[in-house]
């Protein structure tokens, strides 16, 4: 008799998700409309809160955990998640601006609590080596509430003409395509044990060959040539070192991490999880880090701003308070107050100067580290190991390793990116 064919079980196609239902994160269908049912954490979490007693921490990062799973908004094929860290500075910055507007003590005591609360929350995320959005969601926020708020309140009143209008509202167009810019590809560099470009075949055969007779005469081996994953990488990085060994590579590094040979000046972001080529250092303001070829787009968005900010501050102070110079009218504006349409002008103005004299120091830093060819992550490292030259108060950190003058450091920034830069023979001794 004939054996009977079992037929396949055809496995059952998943229904299509409508734009409120999700996959979460324990694989099951959910609905956005149940966002706070059944959450045990939640519960227990506000059940200790409402009785006066701690929380733990393991507990407060399962209730984030679930938040930011939970949170979302409804979209084509499956809801969309939110980051969550992007949501504070668009619920916190408008209502902290028109609370300081209502009384000049009020002004003094938010604007102050403002960058504190920023810098600790810059500390917080960058101690725990994360990602996030809070800052370039309050950056971005930041330009756009600004903008909403001298059309609303300044434009009116008839000091601001059209060609002055338009001039800032183009500076603020550059900001976002210089941003757009330099959130690119910084550099990072490819894994070359996952492309095949960076070995060729006889390398790939000879690396085999070593794993074949590393793996003979020992029990449990595979017999068929395969290499486990630590001979492999052993391998791989003895490879590259003798492909280093060559005095046009003395300074590149292996990165154990990423798997592959760093070249002079590039390092491993912790964050980012990957090599950067000529690494300055990781920016929380565009969420990405500042490398070879985004360096230029980056310094170009700190001048672009600078420029947009202070004109816009200028002609809002010259609305508010006529007759009055600038740095005057910062000052003493008498009766500002008065009018609450005034007020907010004037606190938006005193914020602007706040973020501004902030990316004016970072502009400033990048300035000097240019002109003596040398990238934060190099000053950071100079620092901590004693070995840099230390100039006006500190201000300064010249490490000597690569700088070769002035005008040949500012040629070769202009050069990063656009094309394989070649180390002189003084860089690489």
């Amino acid at each position: 008799m004939k054996p009977v064919k079992k037929k396949k079980t055809e496995e059952p196609e998943l229904e299509p998700l409508c734009c409120c239902e999700y996959i979460d994160r324990n694989g099951e269908k959910n609905h956005v409309a149940a966002c706070l049912c059944d959450c045990q954490d939640i519960d227990e979490g506000c059940d200790r809160w409402l009785t006066c007693k701690s929380v733990q921490p393991e507990t407060c990062e399962r209730i984030m955990d679930t938040i930011s799973d939970r949170l979302r908004i409804p979209w084509l094929r499956g809801a969309k998640k939110i980051n969550i860290s992007i949501i504070p500075p668009l619920v916190l910055l408008p209502v902290f601006l028109h609370v300081a507007s209502w009384h000049f003590l009020l002004g003094v005591v938010v604007l102050t609590s403002l960058p504190v609360l920023a810098l600790w929350y810059y500390y917080l995320t960058h101690r725990r080596k994360e990602q996030t959005l809070f800052f370039l969601s309050l950056g971005l926020f930041s330009l756009g509430y600004m903008y909403y708020v001298f059309l609303r309140e300044v434009v009116p009143r008839g000091h601001v003409g059209p060609t002055r209008l338009a001039v800032l509202t183009c500076g603020l167009f550059l900001i976002l395509l210089a941003l757009y810019r330099a959130k690119k590809n910084p550099g990072y560099l490819s894994n070359p044990a996952s492309n095949d470009k960076s070995l060729s075949s006889s390398q790939n055969e000879c690396l085999s060959k070593k794993g074949q007779e590393k793996t003979k005469g020992f029990p449990g081996a595979d017999t068929s040539g395969s290499l486990n994953s630590r001979t492999l990488k052993d391998d791989l990085k003895g490879s590259f070192r003798m492909l280093a060994s060559s005095p046009t590579k003395v300074k590149e590094d292996w990165c154990a991490k990423c798997q592959l040979v760093r070249p002079a000046r590039a390092w491993h972001c912790r964050i980012c999880g990957i090599c950067v080529r000529r690494m300055d250092h990781h920016c929380v303001w565009i969420n990405s880090c500042v490398g070879e070829s985004n360096h230029q787009a980056f310094i170009l968005a700190l001048l672009i701003f600078l420029l947009t900010s202070v004109y816009g501050i200028m002609l809002t102070l010259d609305t508010i308070c006529r007759d009055r110079s600038v740095f005057t009218a910062l000052f003493y504006c008498p009766g500002v107050y008065a009018n609450y349409s005034s007020a907010l002008s004037f606190t938006c103005v005193w914020y602007s100067v706040i973020i501004t004299a902030g990316m004016a120091y970072i502009f400033l830093i990048q300035l000097i580290n240019i002109s003596y060819n040398v990238t934060e992550r190099e000053v950071q490292q100079a620092l901590r190991q004693k070995t840099g030259r230390r100039l006006l108060c500190g201000l300064i950190v010249d490490t000597g390793q690569y700088n070769r003058g002035f005008l040949r450091n500012w040629q070769q920034f202009s050069t990063l990116g656009t094309r394989a830069f070649h180390h002189p023979a003084e860089d690489i001794v």
